[in-house]
C-alpha cells in the first residue's frame, strides 16, 4: 500500500477534522482508523507531536475538559485551511484512492484465506477418511484373526474329546480281554470234573452287599 499521507498533508488533516468539531487527541486517531477501514491508526507519537506545533503556530489551541485536552481550530487556523481549499479537495481523492486500494489489498487477502482455509479443510478430511480406512482394515483383520483363533480352539477341542473316547474305548477293551482270560482260568476242570461258566458273564460283586 502506497503511503496514506504524503509530506504536509497530515497537518492539512487535522486541521479538517478540528474545523468540524473540537475533538482530543484519541478521538482523532480513532476517527482515522475509522477512515482507513481499520488498516491504518496513527500513533500517538505522530499525532500529538503535530497538534502541539499546530498550537505553537496558533492555528489550534486547546482546553481541559475532564483532564483530557480538547483542541479546536482557531480563526487563523480556518483561514490557512480556506486558503488551501484545492490541496483539500486533492488530499480528500487521494484518501479515497488509498482506502479502494486497501479494500481491494483485503480483499484479495480474504479471498486467500477462504482458499488456504478449504485447501486445508479438504487435506484434513482426506486424512480422517484415511485414517478410518485403516482403522476398518485393521478392525477387520484383527475380526478375522479372532474367528480363525477361535475356530482353532475348537477344533483343537474336538481332538482331545476324540482321544478321551478313544482311551476310554481301549480301557474299556483291555478290561474285557483281562475278565476272559479270567475266565479261561477258572472254566478248567477242577478234580477232574469240568465247571461249565458262561465266559460272557461277569460276577456281580454287588450281590455280596446286598
Amino acid at each position: 500500500m502506497s503511503p496514506v499521507f504524503r509530506h504536509g498533508s497530515l497537518r492539512l488533516y487535522l486541521l479538517k477534522l478540528l474545523d468540524e468539531a473540537p475533538r482530543h487527541g484519541y478521538e482523532i486517531i480513532r476517527l482515522l482508523q475509522d477512515r482507513f477501514l481499520g488498516v491504518y491508526a496513527p500513533s500517538p507519537g505522530t499525532i500529538y507531536p503535530r497538534l502541539a506545533r499546530l498550537e505553537e503556530e496558533g492555528l489550534v489551541t486547546h482546553d481541559e475538559v475532564d483532564g483530557r485536552k480538547v483542541y479546536r481550530i482557531t480563526d487563523k487556523g480556518r483561514e490557512e485551511l480556506h486558503a488551501r481549499t484545492d490541496d483539500l479537495a486533492e488530499l480528500e481523492e487521494e484518501i479515497t484512492s488509498s482506502v479502494r486500494d486497501i479494500a481491494r489489498e483485503v480483499s484479495e487477502d480474504v479471498r486467500e484465506t477462504v482458499r488456504s482455509l478449504r485447501e486445508e479443510l479438504a487435506s484434513a478430511a482426506r486424512d480422517m477418511n484415511r485414517t478410518r480406512a485403516g482403522a476398518d482394515a485393521r478392525h477387520g483383520r484383527d475380526a478375522r484373526q479372532s474367528a480363525q483363533d477361535k475356530a482353532r480352539r475348537s477344533k483343537g477341542g474336538e481332538g482331545k474329546t476324540d482321544d478321551a473316547w478313544s482311551q476310554a474305548s481301549d480301557s474299556g477293551d483291555e478290561g474285557d480281554d483281562a475278565w476272559a482270560r479270567t475266565t479261561d482260568k477258572t472254566d478248567r476242570p477242577r478234580g477232574g470234573r469240568s465247571v461249565r461258566r458262561d465266559s460272557t458273564a461277569r460276577p456281580n460283586h454287588r450281590a455280596k452287599y446286598r
